[in-house]
C-alpha cells in the first residue's frame, strides 16, 4: 500500500503562508514544489485544491495577486504575503500547534 501524503484538511493556507513568508513572491507551481521539497516529499499539493485556496487567501486579503514572467518567461499570477496574512499566519500556527498537542496526548494515552 502507497502512503497517502496528500495534505491534512485545514493545512494548506498554513503552508501556503509559511512558504510565502518565508521565499517571498512565488507562482502557483513555485508554491507547490517548495512544500514538496521542504517535506522532502512527504507532502504534496494537488492544483485542484491549489489555485481554489490562493484566489481564497487573496480575496480574504492575506495575499496579493499580480501577473508576471515565470524563469520560463510565462506568463503567471504572483503571490506575495500581505500584513493580514502575516496575522493570519500567526493565528493558523497557533491552531497547528493546539492541534498537535490533542493529537500527541491522545497518541500518549495508556
Amino acid at each position: 500500500m502507497r502512503p497517502k501524503n496528500d495534505i491534512l484538511q485545514g493545512t494548506l493556507a498554513l503552508l501556503v503562508l509559511k512558504t510565502l513568508a518565508a521565499g517571498g513572491r512565488m507562482h502557483g507551481y513555485a508554491i507547490t514544489a517548495h512544500i514538496q521539497r521542504v517535506s522532502t516529499d512527504l507532502l504534496r499539493v494537488e492544483e485542484g485544491s491549489l489555485y481554489p485556496a490562493l484566489h481564497r487567501m487573496a480575496h480574504e486579503g492575506w495575499l496579493r495577486a499580480e501577473w508576471g514572467l515565470t524563469e520560463k518567461n510565462r506568463q503567471a499570477r504572483f503571490y506575495t504575503i500581505t500584513n493580514a496574512g502575516r496575522r493570519q499566519l500567526r493565528l493558523e500556527e497557533e491552531s497547528w500547534e493546539r492541534l498537535c498537542s490533542g493529537v500527541r496526548r491522545v497518541l500518549g494515552y495508556a
